[in-house]
């Protein structure tokens, strides 16, 4: 298989993300979400201050409990310590449930979003784009983020309310051994801020290399019968390795950053605490200080200790999640080329079905030095059958993109309905075709919901009756489970002719004026073929029909035939006039049909054939 390593298309540049970045980008999805959010709050400071209260309790207990030999007051503190204990579980519990019912329902939110902004990407950004990189991004990021805000994001400020308010309650029980603390912070500090930065660059190339390994799993799989075709599966499972191991060396010189950070923080903060514990413990033999003060205040250097290596963890969670974030965010900020316009023109009602393509010129963005199309002029009427034909290369297929906007041209308009494409909602100019594609598309569903896919409120009787004016009814029926039959990923389950008449009765029951046949029956054996032409019969009945066919037979009896070359027009005519007008459409024609009344002499050398594949 062909590789190639494009990324994602660059997109506007955003603010490189930061821990207070991310809170910022992704609040606009938590807000609409305050009461959780609230109650989670309440429910995390009630959390932390029962936390303090307990090392309160410790020192009652020591100081008049245990100390003054008071069994009254050592029951009373204890009572009161197991009250705190409960309430610190209730609080607890609450916290957890909404903070992670908003992570959950935030990350369901924002994957709605991202996949909502995909769909209105035109092929142009897919051309490329890897959908295996856009399919991490929406998989492993978001997950990623909903990890931070389930989670690290609330017991980030758990631990900042523990830090603030044992820091609070040592001053009470000790100026000089809190002052001797927080001599200590920028020990603490620093190597938070210098590592953090690593930690982030490296989270941002960690994720990019698992989007390479998601791209190479989505070709290698979806393109199984090739590989497997040419025995490329010892190729590919090094290229696969090569690509997980680089994963995998990203990731563990991240993990080594951010694990040097965390042993650094621990190193320091319980350094300090055993300091300050032997000059505490001083004090406590001179007398200018309790046993339950000692008590206390070691157990708020420990959680406050405890409180800054947290943070620290959680540093490295956000600043991972502020590459992911920046992923996202960089996708969601790339505006879609095709889109409608501020002020939209209305499509006519009733349809009328005619096209219309005056002085296009058009190069496709991956080939921007060859004209696709160069100076193209078509009109077709309402229920006119116009035939394209052509050799590879001619432009065929690209006016089918362009009457579909999948682009728009370069210069000259594109119109359906006498409205020009560009003035009208893309959604709208598309309602009004159908298409059926020379490999048509069949979903990983059942035989009823690929059929009901151009217009999914149609009865179960208005699907079988487009199947059987298709005629792919007689197939459907001797299939397991008839119209529910799942038909597995593209179909496989199907051959290509049963596909191409799913598709048929899929632009039937759609039901759009206008019709786009793209090579429909150009890989079908003689009796699929015959099947296929039928259902085609019905489904050009009272419609406008643009046809590209390199098998002539299928276009003889149109209306017109457009015969196209190098992105322009040549000739034009019906078949009997071109044969004799036409010099391509004779070869063309010749190679066919190898008549003398039809082509005239058949002399051309076998290379010729290649006039007649497919666009591509």
């Amino acid at each position: 298989m062909a590789r190639n390593d494009h990324r994602l298309e660059p997109a506007p540049k955003i603010p490189p993300a930061t821990a207070l970045r991310t809170v910022a980008r992704v609040n606009r999805f938590v807000r609409p979400y305050r009461r959780q959010v609230i109650i989670a709050a309440i429910a995390l400071v009630v959390g932390a201050a029962s936390v303090l209260m307990i090392g309160q309790g410790l020192k009652f207990v020591i100081d008049r409990g245990i100390s003054a030999g008071s069994t009254h007051e050592l029951d009373h503190m204890l009572a009161l310590s197991l009250g705190v204990i409960v309430l610190l579980a209730a609080a607890t519990y609450t916290r957890f449930y909404y903070v992670s019912w908003v992570g959950e329902r935030v990350t369901a939110d924002l994957r709605r979003a991202v996949f909502d902004h995909l769909l209105t990407m035109p092929p142009s950004y897919f051309e490329l784009a890897r959908t295996g990189e856009a399919i991490s991004r929406l998989t492993n990021d978001t997950t990623m983020l909903e990890t931070i805000i389930g989670s690290s994001a609330s017991m980030a400020v758990r631990n900042f309310l523990l830090m603030i308010g044992g820091f609070v309650l040592l001053m009470l029980s000790s100026v000089k051994l809190t002052l001797l603390v927080l001599l200590c912070i920028p020990l603490v500090v620093a190597p938070i801020v210098l590592f953090g930065r690593r930690v982030r660059k490296l989270a941002r190339a960690s994720q990019d290399r698992v989007g390479d390994v998601s791209s190479y799993v989505d070709e290698a799989l979806h393109e199984i019968r090739t590989v497997q075709a040419y025995g490329h599966e010892a190729a590919d499972r090094r290229l696969f390795g090569d690509r997980v191991e680089a994963a995998f060396a990203t990731a563990a010189h991240r993990i080594r950053q951010r694990a040097f950070l965390v042993a650094c923080v621990i190193t320091l903060v319980f350094g300090a605490v055993g300091v300050i514990l032997w000059i505490g413990g001083h004090d406590v033999v001179n007398g200018s200080m309790t046993p339950g003060q000692l008590s206390a205040f070691v157990f708020y250097a420990v959680l406050v200790a405890s409180a800054v290596g947290a943070i620290s963890e959680v540093i490295g969670d956000l600043q991972r999640a502020a590459g992911a974030t920046e992923r996202l965010f960089e996708l969601l900020s790339i505006e879609p080329e095709i889109r409608a316009p501020a002020d939209p023109v209305p499509m006519p009602v009733p349809p009328r079905g005619t096209v219309s393509l005056s002085g296009v010129t058009f190069h496709y963005p991956s080939r921007p030095d060859t004209a696709a199309l160069d100076d193209f002029s078509l009109d077709v009427a309402s229920g006119e059958k116009v035939a394209l034909v052509g050799p590879s290369g001619a432009g065929k297929t690209t006016v089918f993109q362009l009457l579909l906007r999948f682009y728009d041209p370069l210069h000259g308009v594109v119109a359906v309905d006498g409205v020009d494409a560009r003035r009208a909602v893309p959604e709208d100019v598309r309602r009004r075709i159908a298409l059926v594609p020379q490999d048509p598309v069949i979903f990983a569903a059942s035989v009823a919901e690929n059929v009901r896919y151009g217009r999914p409120a149609a009865t179960d009787d208005e699907v079988r009756a487009a199947c059987v004016a298709a005629h792919a009814d007689g197939f459907i029926e001797r299939l397991p489970e008839g119209y529910g039959s799942y038909l597995g990923e593209r179909g496989v389950r199907l051959s290509g002719g049963q596909r191409q008449r799913l598709a048929i009765a899929r632009a039937i029951l759609a039901d759009r004026p206008i019709l786009l046949l793209d090579e429909a029956t150009s890989a079908l054996d003689a009796e699929s073929e015959r099947a296929v032409q039928l259902g085609l019969e019905t489904l050009m009945a009272g419609r406008t029909v643009l046809m590209i066919a390199h098998r002539l037979a299928t276009v003889r009896h149109a209306d017109r035939i457009i015969v196209m070359e190098d992105g322009r027009i040549v000739a034009s005519g019906t078949h009997d006039s071109l044969v004799h007008s036409s010099p391509l459409y004779a070869r063309l024609a010749a190679l066919q049909f190898i008549t003398a009344s039809d082509a005239g002499s058949a002399q051309e050398s076998t290379s010729e054939q290649a006039l007649l594949a497919p666009d591509k």
